[in-house]
């Protein structure tokens, strides 16, 4: 077999540099004559956690296809520290940025150690062979995410939430410096949702930049430093969850009313839904 390009390390870009700075310029995506995104300006530190909050239909996920020029952009511009998105090759795009998304198609019986070693691909030789260390960096991530004992069944026979997490342990194979994340713990149980922040958060306390795309405002708090709230494609609010979780905004955002309190050991805003009716409580 053809040995493998030496893998990045995390938190770092290829050939050792620090990993860059992302920049959303006024970015617009249109499907048809619809606007998912509307002047988008974010800009994302390196080495940052941010949680990409919203409504259905906020442009969320049109954000994580545009960073991977998956989306073409009607007008703006994205830059990976000062060079555009544009000038920047596909293979060097992947070993740049790893993709979690929130599902994927597998027409063929691939074993979940078949489908993770694809995370290697930007790593590869000019043979397109894996060799042993990229093996050796599969396992380490299943091992990481506790899937090594899936490794040789088929991604078929896997229940959702499990192939969501072999999706991270691609990714986390992929070395990439930069990680997105396309709602990472849906069909997941609470306590994989918290062990997958969890390890979001230690990647990010390794250098790697986060950006995950949340719906449960409580765990996104609790987690990222960072919340950027979306609203019709545009940034509604951008901020600590102090800033971001506030009654005016989320009533503005998601147009209901909410109960604020506080964890009791982080300190950080806990959502509460208003009930229908004022003193409803359920029967006990």
């Amino acid at each position: 077999m053809t040995s493998s390009s030496p893998a990045t390390l995390p938190g770092r870009a290829a050939g050792g540099a620090a990993p860059p700075g992302v920049e959303v310029r006024a970015v617009t995506v249109r499907y048809g004559a619809f606007e998912a995104l509307r002047s988008l300006t974010l800009a994302l530190t390196p080495g940052s956690f941010t949680a990409v909050l919203g409504p259905n239909g906020a442009g969320k996920s049109t954000l994580v296809r545009a960073l991977t020029r998956l989306a073409p952009l009607a007008s703006g511009e994205i830059r990976f520290g000062e060079r555009p998105l544009s000038h920047i090759r596909r293979a060097e795009l992947a070993r740049l940025v790893a993709v979690v998304p929130q599902d994927v198609w597998v027409p063929f019986e691939y074993s979940v150690l078949e489908m993770v070693l694809m995370g290697r691909a930007a790593h590869l030789g000019g043979l397109g062979l894996e060799g042993k260390g990229d093996v050796e960096r599969a396992r380490a991530a299943l091992g990481r995410l506790g899937l090594l004992p899936f490794q040789d069944r088929p991604i078929q026979t896997l229940s959702g939430g499990e192939r969501q997490r072999v999706l991270l342990a691609r990714a986390l194979a992929q070395d990439s410096p930069i990680l997105l994340l396309d709602e990472p713990t849906a069909h997941l149980d609470i306590a994989h949702q918290v062990s997958t922040l969890r390890l979001m958060a230690e990647l990010n306390g390794e250098g790697r930049t986060v950006v995950a795309i949340l719906h449960d405002l409580n765990l996104a708090a609790l987690y990222a430093p960072r919340l950027a709230l979306l609203s019709g494609g545009r940034l509604a609010a951008d901020g600590s969850p102090e800033e971001v979780l506030t009654k005016e905004i989320l009533r503005e955002v998601y147009g209901v009313d909410v109960v604020l309190t506080r964890h009791p050991q982080a300190g950080t805003p806990v959502v509460l839904p208003q009930p229908l009716v004022a003193g409803l409580r359920r029967p006990v």
